[in-house]
C-alpha cells in the first residue's frame, strides 16, 4: 500500500543539509536541549506574535497559527513557540523580509528545494516563525500533528516522555535531537493520517 502523500519523509536529517539551510553559522547546543514542563503562558506568547505579525504585514498574512509542542495543552516542549507563517510565495523575500527585519525579526533558515521554507527568529519572544506558501504540504502536516496530538492522550504521552528522556541525553546540534524524535514522530503520523488528517 502507498503511503498516504502527506506522510513525512523518513529519512534523517543531515548535518550537511543543516549547514546549507542555515543563514550563518549552524549553532551548535551549549548543553542539553531544555525541555519543560508544559506553560499556560505559552498561548498568550503565540497570541502576541501573532498580532505584531498581523500589523506588520496585513492583507499578506495568508494564515498563521499556533504549532508545535507549545501549541499542545499539558505537553512538555522547549520553550521555543512555533508559528506557521503562510503567504501568497514564500520564495518572495522581497514581499516580507525587510518588514520582518525592520521590526526585529532575523532570517536563520532558508530552503528553497523544501517547500522553500524560511524561518526567522523573533525580536524578544524566543519563536521560530516557519514562512510557506500557502497551500504547503509541510504546514498541513503540523496542524494534523497538533490537532491528532490535542485529541489523542496516549500519544501526546508518549511523545512528552521521549522528548524528556532525550533531554537527559547530550546532542552537539538541535537536528540530531529531532532525528532522534523522528521514529515516534512519523508513527504518530501514520496514526493521524490514517484516521483521516484534517
Amino acid at each position: 500500500m502507498n503511503p498516504h502523500p502527506l506522510q513525512p519523509d523518513a529519512k534523517p536529517v543531515t548535518e550537511e543539509q543543516v549547514q546549507a539551510a542555515w543563514v550563518g553559522e549552524l549553532p551548535r547546543l551549549a548543553g542539553r536541549v531544555e525541555v519543560r514542563a508544559y506553560d499556560p503562558q505559552w498561548p498568550h506568547l503565540y497570541e502576541r506574535e501573532a498580532a505584531r505579525l498581523r500589523g506588520l504585514l496585513g492583507e499578506r498574512v495568508l494564515a498563521l497559527d499556533h504549532v508545535g509542542s507549545t501549541a499542545v495543552p499539558g505537553l512538555p516542549a522547549k520553550p521555543i513557540i512555533d508559528i506557521d507563517l503562510s503567504l501568497a510565495d514564500s520564495a518572495d523575500e522581497a514581499a516580507y523580509r525587510s518588514l520582518l527585519e525592520a521590526a526585529g525579526y532575523r532570517l536563520v533558515v532558508r530552503e528553497p528545494d523544501w517547500h522553500e521554507h524560511r524561518m526567522f527568529k523573533g525580536p524578544d519572544t524566543n519563536i521560530n516563525l516557519h514562512v510557506w506558501t500557502l497551500g504547503s504540504p509541510e504546514a498541513a502536516r503540523h496542524l494534523i500533528f497538533r490537532d491528532w496530538l490535542r485529541a489523542n492522550p496516549e500519544d501526546r504521552q508518549r511523545y512528552g516522555e521521549l522528548k524528556l528522556a532525550l533531554s537527559e541525553q547530550n546532542f552537539e546540534y538541535v537536528h540530531a535531537y529531532n532525528n532522534a524524535k523522528a521514529p515516534l514522530i512519523h508513527a504518530i503520523y501514520a496514526r493521524a493520517l490514517a484516521a483521516g488528517g484534517l
